[in-house]
């Protein structure tokens, strides 16, 4: 149980109370975005549960940029330092965050760590969330985009299990498709018509960390939200 918030469990957190905090982190979020916005900075919230893969991401996704863009991470999970660790090997500035107890990051977080310069210069941030796929889902910490990696290993359900995280997502990432050959009963189709079922535009890009299938695919999603003329592709395209 997450003690900032109580998880919607009103015997905790009454719900009047949970509206004020949710009030408090939207006009906090509202100010974080502004931030991003006025420096030129495209902020990412990437969201899943534990183990999706969201660190070996940024770390592929580090090896595809090359250098050419300059970008940055906030990690978020309970305790230790090793994801930012992680992508700060891989040549991402990183801050960690530490919630203690508390199972998503909020504005107020990202907040103080934007006072630390993180994102000086940079022209992403990336903010990987807590590993949840409940509460994350509804707090806004500034982002320009939420992106949610979903794993094969974790079946074909869970957008239907936790459809809020999915329909607020702008992007799913299907990672871990180099494992693929070892689950010979994945259903790829029952996961399309689940995204498809809760995500208002969905769009789906199948990638592997480990390969670099789909990477250059994802870069190119970001590229082009630095510049909005250019087309999102429409409809659930899976691609290896």
């Amino acid at each position: 149980m997450c003690d900032a918030c109580g998880c919607g469990d009103v015997r905790i957190v009454p719900v009047e109370l949970h509206e004020r905090i949710l009030a408090d982190n939207d006009r906090t979020a509202a100010h974080n975005r502004a931030h991003l916005r006025e420096h030129g900075v495209i902020g990412i919230n990437l969201m899943g549960s534990p183990g999706a893969g969201k660190t070996a991401l940024l770390e592929a996704t580090a090896k595809a940029f090359g250098g050419r863009d300059r970008l940055a991470a906030i990690t978020g999970d309970l305790e230790t330092e090793r994801d930012a660790e992680r992508v700060r090997a891989a040549g991402i500035r990183a801050a960690a965050i530490t919630t203690g107890s508390a199972c998503h990051l909020d504005a107020e977080m990202v907040h103080h760590v934007l006072h630390g310069d993180i994102a000086h210069d940079a022209d992403y941030l990336f903010i990987e969330n807590v590993g949840n796929l409940v509460c994350p889902a509804i707090y806004d910490l500034g982002q320009e985009a939420n992106v949610v990696a979903l794993s094969v290993t974790e079946g074909e359900d869970k957008p239907l299990k936790y459809p809020t995280m999915f329909r607020n997502a702008d992007l799913v990432l299907l990672t871990k498709i180099d494992l693929l050959p070892a689950l010979p009963d994945y259903d790829r189709e029952a996961v399309e018509s689940a995204l498809a079922s809760v995500m208002p535009r969905p769009r789906v890009i199948a990638v592997s960390a480990r390969s670099g299938e789909g990477i250059a695919e994802w870069v190119n999603w970001m590229e082009r939200l630095r510049s909005p003329q250019q087309p999102q592709t429409n409809g659930v395209a899976m691609t290896t």
